[in-house]
Parts: C-alpha cells; sequence; structure tokens
C-alpha cells in the first residue's frame, strides 16, 4: 500500500478482468473549442511511435482509485510530470480533466488515460496510467476503468502530510484495521509538493504484474470507452488481450459482425500519439471509419478478419438508479436533440434512453442515470459540447406495482410493473401493492457528528443495520435506505452537517413494500407533469408544503395572480399564492367621491381576472430540480 501525500495509498492486484475509460483529448489552449475540433488535429504531423520495444514484461497497467476530492487528479498531474510526459509548469492542474465541466466543478466525472514511459534500472518501462471518477454516481466508469489494468492504487485523505494537524500514523492504522494491509506497505505523499511521489512509480513495477497476455495469439482488443470526431467518426479506445494490430489491418466488430479497415491506431500521451503498431498487453485508440455510433459497443471484442476469435465478457450493463423526462424547448429542435444524445451516450454508456411523450411538452424521451450529479453532469454536457438547451423533468426513481386489476394485467401482459415516469403511476384501487427501491448506505464519519447524522438518517425513513468504531475518532454506520430519500440531496446535507468530514457510498438493496402516493402541482388549476412526483404517504403534505414554498420563489412574479397547490387525487393539501404586480391605479385620485375610486379598482381587478384565464405561467428550466432539493438543516 501506499499512504500518500496529502493522501495513503495503496497496490491491490487484481484478481478478474474489470473495465476502463478513455479521454477526450483538449488541450489548455483549445478548452473552448468543440471536442470534434481538437480530435481533427491532435494526432497530424507527429511522429510514429514505434511500441515493440516495449514487450509484456515491461507494461503495467494501473488505474488511481479514491474518494472525491482526494487528490486522485493532482497525483496523476504529478506522474506526468515526473515521466516528461508533460512539460513541469505552474499551471498543471486537473491536465487529464479536459472537459469543461470538469473544469468548472473541480471533479472528474469522466475516467482518463496516459501511457506513460519511465526508465526504472537501467529498464524502460510503459505505464498506462487511468484517472478514474471519486463521486459514487460516476461508479460505472471505475469499473470500466479496471479492465485495462492489473492493479490499482488507493488514494487515503490523511491531509497534507507536511502540515501540523495531518494524522498520517492514524490512517495507516486505520488501513491496517480494514482492509488487512500492512502499514509498511503504504507510502506518504503530498502530490502537491510533490513529495516521494517518484516512490509511487518504482511501486508501481515492483508490486503490479504486468498483463497475462502474448503477442503472437490472434488478436483480441477490447472496447472499453469511445468518441465521436464528426470528420473520423468514431475513435474506440481498446485493450489489447492478445496479438497485434495496425494501419491497414481488417478488423471484425464482434458484436455487429461488420468489417472495417484500420486507418489509425496509437497511443494517448494524453492526447492522441499514433504508432506504427499496438501489441498485446498495451492500451490506445483505434480510428476504423466506424461511421455511426451505434457501431461502436462499449464491451464489444475486435478481432482480425478470417481469425476469429472467444469474445470477451464485457462489461454488466449499469443499472439506472433515477429517471427524468428530457424535452427539446422547440420541437423543431428534436432530431438536433437525438443527434447529440447518440453521440454523448456512446461516450457515457452508463446512461439509458426511453423514447417519451409528454401533452404539454411534446416528444421528448425519459432517461436514467446512476445519480443526480450524473444527471446534472450529463445535462451541462449537452449544453456545453452540443450547445442544447433541453427541458429536464423531476427526477424520480424506478417504482414497482403489483397490479390486482385483471384489465390492467392484460394490458400490460404482468402482474408486476415498473414505473419510471410518475404520470404513467396507477390509481391505488388498481394496485395491491407498491414497492420502492431501497440501498445499503454506509457512511463513515467522525464520532462528534454521529447524532446529527443519525437524525438526519431517521428523517429519511433509514433503518440501521450496524455500527462500528474503525478507531477511538472515526465510526462507520450501515442503513438501509429508501432510495428516493438520499438521490436529490442526502450527500449535500451529509457533507454540510459533518463540516464535509463525512463520506457516504451505497449498494443496491432491492425493493420493499410500501406505502406510496402521486402527488400533483397545480399552477391555477393545471397541472405541471413536469412537477408530479411519487411521495411516500406520512411525508405527502410536509413535501407538498415544502414544494409549494419553493416553487412560489422559483417563479418570476406575473400580472396576474398565481395559485400554486399541491394535490393528491381532487384534494388539495398545500396551496401558496403568488401576488400579482399591480399598478396604482388611484394615485392621480386626490380627495372626491370614494366610488371613483372603488370604480378604477373593480376595473382593474376584472382585467387581472381575465389576463389569469388566458395567461400562461413559464416555469424556470431549472427549478424542477431547485425546488425539490431540500436545505441542509444547520
Amino acid at each position: 500500500m501506499a499512504l500518500a501525500g496529502r493522501t495513503a495509498m495503496w497496490w491491490a492486484r487484481l484478481r478478474s478482468p474489470c473495465p476502463s475509460a478513455a479521454p477526450l483529448c483538449l488541450p489548455p489552449w483549445l478548452l473552448a473549442w468543440p471536442a470534434a475540433c481538437e480530435r481533427l488535429y491532435s494526432s497530424r504531423g507527429k511522429e510514429k511511435l514505434d511500441m515493440s520495444t516495449y514487450p509484456v514484461e515491461n507494461i503495467r497497467n494501473f488505474s488511481i482509485i479514491a474518494h472525491v476530492d482526494h487528490g486522485k487528479s493532482t497525483l496523476a498531474d504529478r506522474l506526468l510530470e515526473i515521466t516528461g510526459t508533460i512539460a513541469k509548469t505552474a499551471h498543471n492542474k486537473q491536465v487529464l480533466d479536459k472537459l469543461q465541466v470538469e473544469r468548472e466543478r473541480g471533479i472528474t466525472v469522466k475516467a482518463q488515460s496516459a501511457s506513460l514511459f519511465y526508465n526504472h534500472k537501467g529498464v524502460n518501462y510503459l505505464l498506462n496510467l487511468i484517472d478514474t471518477p471519486g463521486h459514487v454516481d460516476f461508479s460505472y466508469e471505475v469499473s470500466r476503468s479496471l479492465s485495462a489494468c492489473q492493479g490499482v492504487i488507493l488514494v487515503v485523505d490523511a491531509n497534507e502530510i507536511d502540515l501540523k494537524h495531518a494524522d498520517p500514523e492514524r490512517v495507516e492504522k486505520q488501513i491496517e484495521k480494514l482492509f488487512d494491509i500492512p502499514i509498511d506497505e503504504c507510502v506518504r505523499i503530498s502530490a502537491k509538493q510533490g513529495t516521494n511521489v517518484e516512490k509511487v512509480l518504482k511501486k508501481i513495477i515492483e508490486k503490479i504484474p504486468p498483463p497475462q497476455c502474448n503477442t503472437s495469439d490472434p488478436l483480441k482488443a477490447l472496447v472499453f470507452d469511445s468518441t465521436f470526431d464528426h470528420y473520423r467518426g468514431v475513435i474506440a479506445n481498446i485493450a489489447l488481450f492478445g496479438g497485434e494490430i495496425q494501419k491497414g489491418h481488417k478488423i471484425v466488430s464482434a458484436h455487429t459482425k461488420k468489417r472495417y479497415e484500420v486507418n489509425e491506431v496509437g497511443i494517448l500521451t494524453p492526447y492522441e500519439h499514433p504508432t506504427h503498431k499496438l501489441y498485446a498487453g498495451q492500451v490506445g485508440y483505434v480510428i476504423a471509419g466506424m461511421k455511426e455510433v451505434t457501431e461502436a459497443q462499449i464491451g464489444d471484442t475486435l478481432f482480425l478478419y478470417k481469425q476469429p476469435v472467444e469474445p470477451l465478457p464485457g462489461f454488466k450493463s449499469a443499472k439506472p438508479m433515477v429517471f427524468a423526462g428530457m424535452y427539446p424547448v422547440d420541437q423543431t429542435e428534436y432530431n438536433n436533440l437525438k443527434s447529440a444524445l447518440e453521440r454523448l451516450t456512446l461516450n457515457d454508456s452508463s446512461v439509458t434512453i426511453h423514447r417519451d411523450s409528454s401533452l404539454a411538452l411534446g416528444a421528448g424521451w425519459r432517461l436514467g442515470f446512476l445519480g443526480l450529479l450524473h444527471m446534472e453532469v450529463f445535462n451541462q454536457r449537452l449544453e456545453q459540447e452540443y450547445n442544447m438547451s433541453v427541458i429536464l423533468t423531476a427526477p424520480t426513481v424506478p417504482y414497482k406495482a403489483i397490479l390486482s386489476s385483471a384489465k390492467l394485467i392484460k394490458e400490460y401482459g404482468k402482474a408486476e410493473i415498473t414505473i419510471i415516469n410518475p404520470a404513467q403511476f396507477p390509481d391505488k384501487i388498481s394496485v395491491s401493492q407498491y414497492l420502492e427501491p431501497t440501498v445499503l448506505g454506509t457512511i463513515v464519519t467522525p464520532q462528534e457528528y454521529i447524532g446529527k447524522i443519525i437524525v438526519l438518517c431517521q428523517d429519511r425513513r433509514a433503518v440501521q443495520k450496524d455500527m462500528l468504531y474503525i478507531d477511538e475518532h472515526r465510526v462507520m454506520l450501515k442503513y438501509l435506505f429508501p432510495l428516493n430519500e438520499i438521490v436529490l440531496d442526502f450527500y449535500d446535507a451529509l457533507k454540510s452537517l459533518s463540516s464535509g468530514y463525512a463520506s457516504f457510498d451505497y449498494e443496491d438493496a432491492g425493493y420493499q413494500a410500501a406505502d406510496l402516493i402521486k402527488m400533483d402541482i397545480l399552477l391555477n388549476g393545471n397541472p405541471v407533469e413536469e412537477l408530479a412526483t411519487v411521495v411516500h404517504n406520512d411525508k405527502a403534505y410536509a413535501t407538498g408544503k415544502l414544494l409549494c414554498e419553493r416553487l412560489k420563489d422559483a417563479i418570476p412574479r406575473q400580472l396576474f395572480e398565481i395559485a400554486i397547490q399541491a394535490a393528491i387525487g381532487k384534494k388539495i393539501i398545500a396551496r401558496e399564492t403568488l401576488k400579482a404586480y399591480r399598478k396604482n391605479v388611484v394615485a392621480k385620485c386626490y380627495g372626491g367621491d370614494i366610488t371613483r375610486r372603488m370604480k378604477l379598482l373593480k376595473r382593474q381587478a376584472e382585467g387581472k381576472k381575465l389576463m389569469r384565464k388566458i395567461g400562461n405561467v413559464e416555469v424556470p428550466r431549472d427549478a424542477f430540480i431547485r425546488v425539490l432539493k431540500r436545505e441542509p438543516e444547520k
């Protein structure tokens, strides 16, 4: 293990191959340019590298694993500098984070890779590094990243090792207790200062084994990520588990059975650099004239024409945890949005898409995401990379209903149905039982915050399963949560209550019976389909009141009064009124008969009433998510 700089680190040998990912190569001075433009020129004019000088025994494929904001990208920057992959400058910050959204938010959302060349004891080594996201919403990126790796570096925050308040000894003991990793295998480093980072490179070579494959075997390449270029088509990132590949080779996709001719192969340094060939054990990219986004399936196996091989296992499909409707602001943009979604989901295959339609919003899609942050990042990438403005409906989790109506059972063809759109939530009269998804959540926190966190968990209908003191300072709590209670704002509330020290992770725990109801939001008596939501019966009134209050703040005032109501069926359970802008029509009445003043006020009221009948209320696009987030308790 290696206890790293502001962090502690560990080397783990992987027993089974898993997934990986690769970058959208955007140099700093091209950040504002479209990815397609950068792809067009990234490898042009570069001298091709000879990769035959790196036999399998001199290759190390590894990934960096850590929690959010524990210094993964900073460590990757230092490794790139030490190996000479990039020049050492003060501007090297988040070099592998090439997406605009990553730089704006300061987090990694897309696994990125780079090939490093390092001389150790007179031997040249090829080190393939993959920097992975740390947030639980992007766990699918991490699992894919591991397909090209034989080991990982675990980075654990121990605060800056060169600061007075740092306590690396305590962190080392925790790691030894939790993971059974000897303290002497930890390396204390400061990635920010560069302290002991070169020891990390030496440990990579000593501890991580080379890939188990052979160049003499037939070509077997795993597609672990891909991006789309407007000029060159699909660029597939591959890990070679056997054989070799070069320009001119005829290759076949095991998934589509289509045949292609290789136009270019290369490695990422971290930008595209063409090579003469790629050999077994190496990680790189291939451009083979794939023009449709559907032709490059993540997890596909490529092999040489007339030399078929047994396809690799591929990847387990991601399971969406949150669903939301997505519609173009203008229906004339439907085809453009469809094209943008196809290309973006090629790069982010964890998003699921189903066609959907709404009476109010027209044709659109119902998208499945791994979490709320995943949804927000996906929406932001649509706007920044494809210039698409969309309407996103309120996110919901996938519920299930066991039908009791023979008519509905015949209509659906089964007794148990999954509901991903609140508009399709069946009435209680035709359902024998509703089921909601649950997750097993793990919280690690300093002990002084236990009381506040237990109250927060109880407020979210969680059931405590375990409580373990890791040491005299930290506690690990395990709770069974209803998914809809944590998906929106639980992580933010937890961080706020614990001053940022608590960490949270969760895994699927199946479904459980629940007393659920559908709640509609009405504006001037008209239901807003995008804000319809499914809530637990015990929380219906509180949730309805909260939504009405939030909408009152989110909706701009109009020239007419707006009634904001929460309703269950035909029963109104909460109401807020947004007052109209009002001109002082009696400002010029200086005395005189009171009937004159009343006449003017009556005429104004009649005009407002007419406006209310014909006026449309526009809800801001960001309101659908904003109004659902609860303010953290101080």
